[in-house]
Order: structure tokens, then sequence, then C-alpha cells
């Protein structure tokens, strides 16, 4: 079965710094997340990671905004 997903990057050149991002928040938040094959993991801890990273980006965006 081929992947249709839709989830693909605004800015593919983007995707390494997001993987990073990822690793870092889930590291921040205590989920073991790890490369390749992270299906032991909860729905809960993976959407706690990416719940953690909209607010970051959020907050980065507001500061920006803001100018501090």
């Amino acid at each position: 079965m081929a992947n249709r997903s839709s989830n693909r990057a605004a800015i593919p050149e983007a995707k390494s710094a997001l993987d990073r991002f990822k690793y870092e928040v889930a590291s921040e938040i205590g989920v073991p997340l790890k490369d390749g094959y992270n299906g032991d993991l909860t729905s809960r801890q993976n959407g706690s990671v990416g719940g953690y990273m909209v607010k970051k980006m959020i907050e980065a965006q507001e500061k920006q905004m803001t100018g501090k």
C-alpha cells in the first residue's frame, strides 16, 4: 500500500530542524522517544510531544512579534 499521507512539511529544508526539536521536546518532558519505531509509546505520550512542540513554537512567535 502506498503512503498517501498529506502530512508534509511546508518547507522541506526544515525537516531536520523539526526532528531535532521533536527529540529535544521529548527529552524535556520525559518521553522516551527514539529514532525509528516508537509503537511502544502511548497515544498520550506521543500527543504530549506534539502539543508541547506547538506550545513552544507559539511562545517563540509571540516573543518575536512583541520584540522580546
